[in-house]
């Protein structure tokens, strides 16, 4: 058995969550699958599949995570990247050289995760973000040009004009315009991310998701799909508060220029920082498992 293994999965068992996984990613894939192939887009359904580098036939391929023989698994995973196999045995296992291949990655993760879960939740942002993204811009310079601004773009901009922009994460940041950039109370940097980063910020939520398949294939599958599943979600309200008007896609807009919309986006924000909590807990203990295993001797497939 080789070293880094500490669980065995029967082939039966691991077939049918490997099946569960597919089907699962199915039902999201098949949409933005057959959008693609007709050329459309949808400004909510397609962002991450576009904003995030993870190809939906590897977000579809199932992984069991570092630490995990399969049985009766030497065939299907023999020649697939990152995989150890024993022919003789018939086994299939995650190598952990991955681990010490990808040591500065799969650390500044996860001093990332930690240094976000020792934060308490910053609210309050309203998603402005998305406002500061078109700020002073023409029509036809807007992210989403196909779609009209629900206040137009005066309307739009005194809306910013109005708030003090509270933007933690730097990727949505880095895509303010210019006279926005000086109206957020701070000004991150990639550099300051490890110190910005807190649980309170959608993006911050959602980017979960892009750790998690990063750490592919040491990342269980079904966490990647729980990341993924998250972030759709939170994707879901990022629009609903941005200045768009959505209604030809049945998004009801979170009027965050309001008394009452600012609320209803404070109290999403809560619940998507609970919500998120378990799962960034999991991928700092999934970056802990390799770093352990970076310490090991390394392991050899045998033919």
């Amino acid at each position: 058995m080789p070293a880094a293994a500490i669980a065995t999965l029967d082939a039966r068992t691991w077939r049918a969550r490997r099946d569960a996984h597919e089907a699962r990613i199915a039902g999201w894939l098949a949409p933005h699958l057959d959008r693609r192939s007709r050329g459309q887009t949808h400004p909510v359904e397609d962002f991450l599949f576009t904003y995030y580098t993870y190809r939906p036939a590897a977000l579809r391929r199932w992984h069991p995570g570092l630490g995990v023989r399969l049985d009766d698994g030497a065939e299907a995973y023999d020649g697939r990247r990152g995989y150890l196999v024993d022919r003789i045995a018939g086994t299939a296992w995650a190598d952990p050289g991955l681990a010490r291949q990808r040591h500065a990655q799969v650390q500044w993760i996860r001093d990332l995760l930690a240094a976000i879960e020792s934060r308490p939740p910053e609210v309050g942002c309203f998603g402005l973000h998305e406002w500061a993204m078109i700020y002073r811009q023409r029509p036809d310079e807007l992210r989403h040009d196909a779609h009209p601004l629900r206040l137009g773009s005066g309307g739009t901009d005194t809306v910013v004009e109005q708030h003090r922009i509270n933007c933690t994460h730097f990727d949505a940041f880095r895509f303010f315009t210019d006279p926005a950039r000086p109206r957020n109370r701070l000004q991150p940097t990639r550099d300051s991310q490890q110190t910005l980063d807190q649980p309170g910020c959608l993006h911050t939520t959602m980017d979960l998701y892009k750790w998690s398949y990063k750490l592919s294939p040491l990342t269980p599958s079904e966490i990647v799909a729980d990341c993924f599943a998250l972030a759709r979600e939170v994707r879901q309200v990022d629009m609903q508060a941005a200045p768009y008007d959505l209604s030809e896609h049945d998004v009801e807009p979170i009027r965050i220029e309001t008394v009452a919309g600012k609320q209803e986006y404070v109290a999403r924000q809560r619940d998507f920082a609970e919500r998120a909590a378990p799962l960034r807990r999991r991928l700092i203990r999934i970056c802990d498992s390799a770093l352990v295993s970076a310490r090991q001797p390394a392991v050899e497939a045998r033919a």
